[in-house]
Formats: C-alpha cells, structure tokens, sequence
C-alpha cells in the first residue's frame, strides 16, 4: 500500500507544516483535501494543488458536513496547533489555555466526524500532532502540556475503537491511530512521516507513537 490514490483530509492546514503535509502527499499522487477559516491563508495550498474547503476544523458540524461531501475518506491528520507559555505555573493563565484548547476540539471533532469513513476504508488513517513535552511537562508550559496530553489520550481511545470494532465484526483490523510527537516540529520530517502512514499495516500503526 501507498498514499497513491488516497482521499485525505487535513485539518487546520494553513501553516508551514499543513503545506508541507499537502506538497508530500499530492507528490505521492494522493487526493489532498485541505481545511481552513480563512480563504486567504488556504490560497497556498490551492496552488500546491490541494482541493481547499473553508471549514472550522474544531466544528464537529462542520466536519461531518465535509465527511458526508467526500464520502470515502483514507486519513485525516488534525493539524490544528499553537504554543502559548511562559511565565511559570502562576503565568499559565486561562485566556492562554482557552486559546490552545482549539487543538483539543479539532482533534475531538475531526475523529468523531470522519470514524465511519476511516473504519470503511481498506486502509484508514487517523493522527495527530503532539508534543515532547507530554513526557516532561514544565511549569512554563504546563497550559500547552495539559493540552496535548489530552489530545493523545483521546487519540489513544481512537485507536482503541479501531481496534474494538474490527475484533467486533471478526474482521482484520484496517484502521490506525497515530501520534506523531515532536520536540520542535519540522514540517518536511511531519510530512514524509505523514506519506508514510500508507506503507505499514493498520496492526503496526495502531496506537503507536512515532518520535520526530
């Protein structure tokens, strides 16, 4: 298997990192979806050659408007992010944590929205983004720890309904949930991880966490 003829859908791409994402996988010959709030800001993405759809990524409306458009879907990467941090634990204050919480709610929202099409395909693929910083949270940035934590936990149950519902209906198991960690995100290794995703069984995949 590869990403050739693949329907993936990126969500929350307009960043270096969502570019990069696309640029791999329209080269691997997949069908790249991307989402955005802004038009603006997926123009680039446009140019690159990715089909853009102007959609609140932590919407869960929104994002099963977009799955029920596309019907038959092979991956969705949440690519919703941001940093926020600093000052130690006093600094860590709620205005900063309400604008990281985004991240958590694409995360929610892109999995629930798209289970169905993920678990049809013969190979689907679920990931996130997540952070080093899981595994060593500082007082600095613990709003930004909490919430990636929190991301993985909630991809982990993904990967655990993948799992479920193959051994449910005594089939093999086609769908996996991944989590991509990072220390400082590359955009290029994130995508050649990304393209990857269709050159290993779900069975690999499922559940893991793959180190940048």
């Amino acid at each position: 298997m590869t990403a050739e003829g693949r329907v993936v859908v990126l969500a929350g791409a307009t960043s270096a990192a969502g570019l990069a994402v696309a640029q791999a996988l329209i080269g691997a010959g997949a069908r790249v979806v991307a989402t955005g709030r802004s038009e603006d800001r997926l123009a680039e993405l446009a140019d690159a050659g990715a089909e853009v759809a102007v959609t609140d990524a932590t919407s869960l409306q929104d994002m099963s408007v977009l799955a029920e458009r596309l019907e038959s879907v092979d991956g969705v990467i949440s690519l919703v992010g941001g940093w926020r941090g600093g000052g130690g634990l006093a600094g860590q204050t709620d205005e900063d944590f309400d604008a990281l919480l985004p991240a958590l709610q694409a995360v929610r929202a892109t999995s629930r929205a798209f289970d169905a099409a993920l678990q049809a395909s013969d190979a689907g693929r679920f990931a996130i983004v997540s952070s080093t910083a899981v595994a060593r949270p500082l007082a600095g940035g613990a709003n930004y720890a909490a919430v990636k934590t929190a991301s993985e936990s909630w991809a982990r149950a993904v990967a655990h309904g993948f799992a479920k519902s193959a051994r449910d209906a005594g089939e093999p198991l086609r769908a996996a949930s991944v989590i991509f960690r990072a220390k400082a995100l590359d955009p290029q290794s994130l995508a050649d991880a990304v393209s990857e995703l269709w050159d290993a069984d779900a069975e690999s995949l499922n559940d893991r966490v793959i180190e940048l």
